[in-house]
């Protein structure tokens, strides 16, 4: 009769314990490889989209020189046309990516530099039509003059440095010109939802300019949201205005006091049929996609011209969260 070999016995166990940690190994290199591979998978595609993102602010640039150049044509060729500069989304596709470009005039937008007391309607208007109460717009356009002015007087519902120097994290205000929008956050009554906004819900950050130097705002760039906040604008006039820029820009009075009748004395004081007016600033967002998606990598920017076809950057981000 064999006698059972307790080495043996011992040395199968050595041999399955070997095999269960070489298992383990291998199983935990495949994992490893695998994050790894997805993880540079995502990288390039990542920087795919960053390219196509970069490649639509170029594109925006030149649409903006072509259009100078080429705007005041007689004729005007099927797919030479030039691209608005109201915020008109266009879309590029090149091979297995793309990329969708918006440019827009910041003539268009509410000059937050040159806001007076009389102009503070348009921005109060915006406000509300946000969703912001009467009396917390007032409190914000005040604050926003006594922020930049010079003095140490504020307005009925505004704020100066004795107010933001009683607040938990003391300040002083700038009493002098914005440099950035988001320095908005500072300003009594400003919160984050208002200024960014929130979900779909837009900021009012999008609207705002701290580049153009004029009061007045082009009727042709600006944003449906600025339209309704002229004094006298209604929703239906937004509509038809929409319509009618659609089809052709606006050139002047005549071209659109079917759709303002008596309302336009009341809105002429802060509007101009011409872009530019406050300087040639423009801001250029664009997405970087692949395939056909519409969302990707961001960038925003914005730039101004020194000559015909010299420019130079005032903003760029990237990435950055843009609003569709």
């Amino acid at each position: 009769m064999l006698k059972k070999n307790p080495q043996s016995g011992i040395a199968l166990v050595v041999v399955l314990w070997i095999l269960a940690i070489l298992m383990v190994m291998v199983f935990s290199f495949s994992v490893m490889t695998r994050g790894e591979t997805y993880g540079l998978l995502a990288f390039k595609d990542g920087m795919e989209e960053k390219l196509h993102a970069e490649a639509g602010i170029n594109r925006g640039i030149l649409e903006i020189i072509y259009r100078s150049v080429n705007q005041n044509q007689s004729m005007t060729y099927a797919g030479k046309e030039v691209w608005r500069l109201d915020g008109t989304p266009y879309d590029v596709q090149g091979g297995d990516g793309g990329y969708r470009v918006r440019i827009i005039d910041e003539t268009g937008k509410i000059s937050l530099n040159s806001l007076t007391d009389s102009s503070g309607i348009i921005l109060k208007n915006l406000l509300i039509n946000q969703g912001v109460t009467p009396e917390n717009a007032d409190i914000i356009v005040d604050s926003i003059l006594d922020w930049k002015d010079g003095d140490d007087l504020h307005r009925l519902n505004g704020a100066e440095s004795d107010y933001y120097m009683s607040l938990p994290n003391p300040y002083k205000a700038r009493d002098a010109n914005f440099e950035t929008l988001e320095e908005l956050i500072l300003v009594r009554g400003m919160t984050s939802e208002i200024l960014y906004g929130k979900d779909q819900k837009k900021g009012v950050i999008n609207f705002l300019s701290i580049h153009s130097t004029t009061n007045q705002i082009s009727i042709n760039a600006a944003p449906k949201e600025v339209l309704a906040a002229l004094p006298g604008m209604n929703a239906a006039m937004v509509d038809r205005l929409m319509e009618f820029r659609a089809v052709t820009e606006i050139h002047g009075l005549e071209d659109i006091k079917e759709i303002t009748g008596d309302s336009y004395p009341l809105m002429a004081p802060y509007t101009t049929f011409t872009s530019g007016t406050g300087g040639p600033f423009y801001s250029i967002e664009a997405t970087g996609h692949k395939g056909n998606r519409k969302t990707g990598y961001a960038i925003a920017a914005t730039i101004t011209f020194d000559g015909p076809h010299q420019y130079h950057y005032l903003y760029y981000k990237s990435p950055a969260d843009i609003t569709p």
